[in-house]
């Protein structure tokens, strides 16, 4: 179990806390770069970290994220007018760059320096892969840009989606780092899912239902290692990438993409998710492209026009019973990041962890908490920089392989966890 006041420290993240401060170092997704398709396209409503702001692309194509909130008397710039190099406020015409700062008042006479005076909050947003990314921390300190493998591999080879989860971003998180309920949760999706099925690695997951698990350390986060038994002598591993604070990597399986997950604060009841899917030395293709987008795989189908997916708490996830008693979906609902998602969103906006009682197949969620805390609180007590802030850290990959019984997952795998430009996935 965890202490009340521990859990309030790891799940709140709005502007004056721990962890808001701790997520205010790194990198976030703010958007997918196709929400902002064109110069001078409509504006788009962003919330992170419980901010509201603005995100736009300007007349020449630069991009700029911004207090929602009109600084004359508040109106909100989501009604604006994108033009002529600025967001123009629709109520009384006051116009913004992309940085926040006030262009143009026009009821002030020609010869006023009124406007100068005036600008917004703004951070920083740049494309890399297909997300835009911004910092919302100290500019001095900003470190370089992502550096993770999917956003750093040709565009065919490469796909983002996102969704909206309806619960705090923490205990969407664990989820990632959590090799154990594959074995229940998602063991119709092994045998059908086009993005998961073939794959020999399986095989072990459904024939040895109680993981061993080892955590080990790396530069930006955890390895999470979980054992299975395989062939005599030999031991399957399911290596999991974490990279403070909230980027994980789904082992592979066969010659299937990669895939894996960012979960970004909303506010302290809602995250979104970014879910990605690449291949370190081929294309994608028109088939794997077309399921990820149908929700196969980790993506999700969602409703058009939004990001909620279709399948959500308000229909209770369109639930299938006679499909769960048939066994194809062993919780009756279809697609494994819903099956994820309702699970987790069943536990309520902001889980009580007081009451929970773990075991040792929790001890990747365990060592997880406590290396969140500990960098929330040296961040706030000391000024250290947390693990993960350098781009380096990010040059990781997950691993699924098979070893003999003697060798250490780590010890054996460290060339199978880190990037090597050109060289495939190890995967069973």
């Amino acid at each position: 179990m965890l202490r009340q006041e521990l859990n309030e420290l790891l799940t709140q993240t709005g502007p004056g806390t721990s962890m808001g401060a701790l997520f205010r170092q790194y990198w976030m997704p703010a958007l997918l770069a196709e929400e902002l398709p064109e110069n001078d396209c409509p504006p788009v409503r962003v919330k992170i970290l419980s901010e509201r702001l603005i995100a736009f692309r300007d007349s020449d194509g630069r991009y700029g994220l911004i207090d929602e909130f009109c600084a004359h008397r508040g109106a909100s710039l989501w009604f604006g007018r994108n033009e002529q190099g600025g967001l123009r406020c629709s109520y009384h015409g006051w116009k913004y760059d992309v940085t926040g700062q006030c262009v143009e008042v026009p009821s002030e006479p020609e010869n006023s320096n009124f406007c100068s005076n005036v600008k917004l909050t703004g951070y920083p947003l740049v494309k890399v892969g297909d997300i835009l990314w911004t910092y919302m921390g100290d500019l001095a300190k900003r470190p370089g840009l992502p550096e993770f493998e999917f956003a750093q591999v040709p565009p065919e080879q490469t796909f983002t989606s996102k969704r909206w989860q309806e619960c705090n971003w923490l205990q969407a998180l664990e989820g990632g780092i959590d090799s154990s309920h594959v074995s229940w949760l998602h063991s119709g999706a092994l045998k059908t899912d086009p993005l998961f099925k073939g794959a020999r690695g399986n095989q072990y997951n459904m024939k040895d239902l109680k993981p061993y698990f080892e955590v080990a350390e790396a530069d930006g986060g955890l390895f999470v290692g979980a054992r299975r038994n395989a062939e005599e002598g030999t031991y399957y591993w399911r290596i999991t990438p974490w990279i403070m604070p909230s980027f994980t990597m789904v082992p592979p399986r066969g010659d299937h993409p990669v895939h894996g997950h960012i979960w970004v604060p909303i506010d302290d009841e809602n995250c979104w998710v970014y879910t990605f899917d690449y291949h370190p030395v081929r294309p994608l293709t028109d088939a794997e492209r077309q399921a990820m987008m149908d929700g196969f795989g980790v993506h999700s189908e969602n409703i058009p026009g939004t990001y909620r997916p279709v399948r959500n708490k308000d229909n209770d996830y369109l639930m299938d019973r006679e499909a769960q008693r048939r066994g194809e979906d062993y919780s009756g609902i279809r697609g494994i990041a819903i099956q994820d998602s309702s699970l987790q969103e069943s536990m309520g906006p902001i889980v009580d962890r007081s009451k929970e009682r773990l075991v040792p197949a929790d001890s990747g969620i365990i060592k997880a908490r406590q290396k969140l805390r500990k960098a929330a609180i040296a961040l706030r007590d000391e000024g250290v920089t947390p693990p993960g802030v350098d781009p380096a850290h990010h040059r990781v990959r997950s691993a699924a392989v098979v070893l003999p019984r003697e060798e250490s997952f780590l010890e054996a795998c460290r060339d199978a966890v880190t990037v090597t430009p050109g060289v495939p996935q190890a995967s069973v």
